[in-house]
C-alpha cells in the first residue's frame, strides 16, 4: 500500500516561484485550457446562498454546459434549485424543480445532467415506498417522462450517452426497523422519454447467502434482514462504454458490481478495512485531550465504507476512487423505548430498565463505555444499544492485543482512558471472538473462558468507523492506492490554510465540526475531517481529483494521472469565520460549511472560459463557486 505525503507549502511555493512572465497571468498562474498544466490550484470566486443554516438546502449539483444552468438540490425545500451560472461571478437563482408534481409529499434526493437532460432521483413519502425518477428539459425545465424505481432512490447517474440513468436504491429501514425494504438499482431507459422502460439489478440472489457474504467480509447485519434488505447502495460510477456500473455499498462496506445491459449484479467485493497499527493509517481517535495526536493503535482497523465513488480511465483501463467517509447504522436513536427507562433501584416499586430492541438499531458505541469493568448494565435507558445488551452482560479487551495500554485479563486497564483509546466510536458488532459457528465465545469476569457460565464477550480488534482517506481502486475494487492518514496529518501542518484568502492556520481548528464554532479536535473520536464528495475533471492530458471533507470543511485537489502515485495540488476551504458557533443568526459572515456534492466544469462549458469547481454545501445552504487555475513551470 503506497502513502501520499502531503507537503503543501513545498509543492505550491515550488510551483509557483518556476512560473514564466507571460500577459495573461496573475500571481504567477496562467489560465490556459489547451495546455497540460503542471499543476492546479483553486481560488474562490462566489457563492449562492439560500439562506438555511444545517437544513440541507444545498447538497448535490449539476451542471447543463449548453444552458449554462445549474442546478442544486434543496433537501429543505424537497426541490431543485436552477441557477443561472451565466455570470460565475454571480451565481442567481432563476426557477425551482418541486417533486410535488410527481408523488405527494415526495422530496429531491439527487441530480444529474447530461446531452441538455436533467435527471432527478425522488424519494417517496415514507421513504420505505418505492420512489421515482424523473427527467427534464434543461432549458426550459419542461417534464419529459417518469417512472416509479426502487425505495429510497439516493444518486442519480447518466450513461455516457445519455440515454439511459441509474438510480441507487439504498433502501434503509424505517426508523424503528420495523419495515426495511430491499437495495437495488433501477436503469431506466430514455431513449423514448414519455414511455421509459425501468430494469432493476437486485440482490435477491445473494438471499441465504448471508453466512457467505459476511466470511467474505461483507457487512450483513440489520436485525433479521435478508441480504436484499441489508445491501444498501450509495453512489454509482459508470464506465466510459456505459457496459458497467459500480456501487458503493457503504454501510456494508463492499462494492457491487453491476451489467447495465442485463441489469444485473454480477459481483460484491469487499473492501477490506486499513490496518490502524501501521505506520502511515493512524489517526487521532479522541476528542477530549485538547491536543493534535496522530498515532498507531494496535488491534484498531477502520472500516472504509465510501460514499462518493467516480471512475475515470487511464490507459484503457479504469480506476475507481472513493472518498472513504465511514458511516454507522442508527435507527431509533431518538426514541425512548428503544433505549428503554433508566433504573431506578431505590423507587417503590423499583424500576427496571426495560429496552425494547424491537424499536431500533444502533451500533455505534464508545470504547470507554464497551469494555467498562463493571458491564453494559449501567448504561442501560442511556446509550446501550439493547442488541448488545442481549448478546452479553459485558465486554473485555484481549490482553494479548491491547496490553500495551494496560489490558490485563478482566481488566482494560488504561485502555479506556480519554486520552487513548476510550474515546473512539467503533461498532459493537464485530471484532469479539467466536466459535466456529460464528457464535460469540464466553468469557467470566476474571478473562477466562468459560462457555456454561461466562457472560462477557472479548474483543481482539475493534473496528472504527471510514478510512478518513480516499482510495484508488481497479475495475475489479482491488486496492491500487489509499492515502491513509495524510489527510488527517496535512490538517495538523503548518501547510495547511483556512479561509478563502489562506490566512488561518488549520491546525488551530484540527478536526473541527462543520456546525461548530472553536471546536478543536471534535470529530477525533468519530470519523476525523470525513472525505465524503468527490468529483474527477480532466485539463489537458492529467486526471485531476477534487475532494470534499464533510466536517473539516474544503476541497483538497490531487493529480490523480498516476493512480498508484497520487501528487497533492492545492486544498481551499472558504469558510471565512471559526471563533464562534454558526446560526442562522450569523450564517452570512460563515462562508461554506459542510461540503456534500461537487461538479468539475470544463474551461470550454464554463461560460467566462475558465474551468470551474461548484461546491454544494449543505450545512451553510450555499452553492460555492472556484476557479480551477492551471500552473505551468515555465
Amino acid at each position: 500500500m503506497k502513502h501520499l505525503y502531503l507537503g503543501a507549502g513545498v509543492i505550491l511555493a515550488a510551483t509557483l516561484s518556476a512560473c514564466g512572465g507571460d500577459s495573461n497571468e496573475s500571481d504567477g498562474v496562467v489560465d490556459e485550457a489547451v495546455r497540460t498544466p503542471d499543476s492546479i490550484r483553486l481560488s474562490y470566486v462566489s457563492r449562492y446562498s439560500t439562506g438555511s443554516f444545517d437544513a440541507s438546502a444545498a447538497e448535490i449539483p449539476a451542471y447543463d454546459a449548453a444552458s449554462k444552468r445549474l442546478f442544486v438540490v434543496n433537501a429543505e425545500q424537497g426541490e431543485l434549485d436552477v441557477l443561472d451560472l451565466s455570470d460565475p461571478e454571480n451565481p442567481v437563482k432563476i426557477d425551482a424543480i418541486s417533486a410535488a408534481g410527481i408523488a405527494a409529499g415526495a422530496e429531491v434526493n439527487s441530480v444529474a445532467a447530461s446531452h441538455g437532460l436533467v435527471a432527478v432521483a425522488i424519494e417517496a413519502d415514507p421513504k420505505t415506498d418505492n420512489g421515482f425518477v424523473a427527467l427534464y428539459q434543461a432549458s426550459d425545465l419542461t417534464l419529459l417522462g417518469s417512472e416509479e424505481v426502487g425505495a429510497q432512490p439516493d444518486m442519480v447517474a447518466f450513461t455516457p450517452d445519455g440515454t439511459r440513468v441509474l438510480t441507487a436504491n439504498e433502501g434503509e429501514p424505517s426508523d424503528d426497523y420495523q419495515t426495511d425494504p430491499d437495495g437495488s438499482i433501477s436503469i431506466v431507459d430514455f431513449s423514448d422519454p414519455a414511455n421509459p422502460v425501468v430494469s432493476t439489478a437486485d440482490f435477491t440472489d445473494y438471499n441465504g447467502e448471508e453466512d457467505a457474504l459476511r466470511s467474505q467480509g461483507v457487512r450483513i447485519y440489520g436485525p433479521g434482514a435478508s441480504a436484499s434488505q441489508d445491501l444498501e447502495p450509495e453512489y454509482i460510477a459508470v464506465s466510459a462504454d456505459g457496459t458497467t456500473a459500480w456501487v458503493t455499498l457503504q454501510e456494508n462496506n463492499a462494492l457491487a458490481i453491476i451489467d447495465i445491459a442485463t441489469a444485473s449484479v454480477t459481483d460484491i467485493v469487499t473492501l477490506g478495512e486499513t490496518d490502524r497499527s501501521v505506520a502511515g493509517n493512524g489517526i487521532d481517535a479522541s476528542d477530549e485531550d485538547g491536543v493534535i495526536n496522530i498515532k498507531t493503535f494496535a488491534g484498531v482497523v477502520g472500516l472504509y465504507l465510501p460514499d462518493s465513488i467516480h471512475g475515470y480511465t487511464v490507459n484503457g483501463k479504469t480506476y475507481l476512487v472513493t472518498a472513504n467517509e465511514g458511516d454507522a447504522r442508527a435507527w431509533g436513536e431518538d426514541n425512548d423505548a428503544y433505549w428503554g427507562e433508566e433504573a431506578d433501584e431505590d423507587a417503590v416499586p423499583p424500576v427496571a430498565c426495560t429496552p425494547d430492541a424491537s424499536q431500533g438499531f444502533v451500533e455505534e458505541f464508545r470504547v470507554k463505555h464497551l469494555v467498562h469493568n463493571s458491564g453494559f448494565a449501567r448504561r442501560c435507558g442511556d446509550d446501550l444499544p439493547p442488541q448488545l445488551s442481549e448478546l452479553a452482560d459485558g465486554a473485555l479487551l484481549d490482553p494479548a492485543v491491547f496490553g500495551y495500554c494496560g489490558a490485563e485479563a478482566g481488566d482494560s486497564g488504561d485502555c479506556r482512558e480519554d486520552d487513548v483509546l476510550g474515546r473512539l466510536n467503533i461498532t459493537w458488532t464485530l471484532g469479539y471472538k467466536t466459535n466456529a459457528d460464528g457464535s460469540p465465545k464466553m468469557y467470566d469476569d476474571a478473562g477466562a473462558e468459560d462457555a456454561v457460565a461466562g457472560d462477557r464477550i472479548m474483543y481482539d480488534t475493534l473496528y472504527s468507523y471510514g478510512g478518513r482517506s480516499f482510495s484508488i481502486r481497479d475495475e475489479a475494487g482491488d486496492l491500487v492506492f489509499d492515502s491513509g492518514d495524510a489527510i488527517e496529518q496535512f490538517l495538523a501542518s503548518d501547510d495547511c490554510k483556512l479561509g478563502s484568502d489562506r490566512s488561518i492556520d488549520c491546525a488551530d481548528y484540527f478536526n473541527s465540526g462543520h456546525d461548530e464554532g472553536d471546536a478543536m479536535d471534535s470529530r477525533s473520536d468519530a470519523k476525523g475531517p470525513e472525505p465524503e464528495g468527490l468529483t474527477i475533471g480532466q485539463i489537458g492530458d492529467k486526471h485531476f481529483l477534487f475532494l470534499g471533507l464533510e466536517r473539516m470543511g474544503g476541497v483538497l485537489v490531487y493529480d490523480i494521472t498516476d493512480p498508484m502515485a497520487p501528487v497533492y495540488q492545492d486544498y481551499l476551504n472558504s469558510r471565512e469565520t471559526w471563533g464562534v458557533d454558526p446560526d442562522a443568526g450569523n450564517l452570512e459572515g460563515y462562508g461554506d460549511l459542510g461540503p456534500e456534492g461537487l461538479v468539475f466544469i470544463p474551461a470550454a462549458d464554463s461560460a467566462n472560459g475558465k474551468a470551474l469547481l461548484v461546491v454544494g454545501n449543505e450545512v451553510s445552504g450555499t452553492t460555492a463557486i472556484y476557479e480551477v487555475q492551471s500552473v505551468f513551470n515555465e
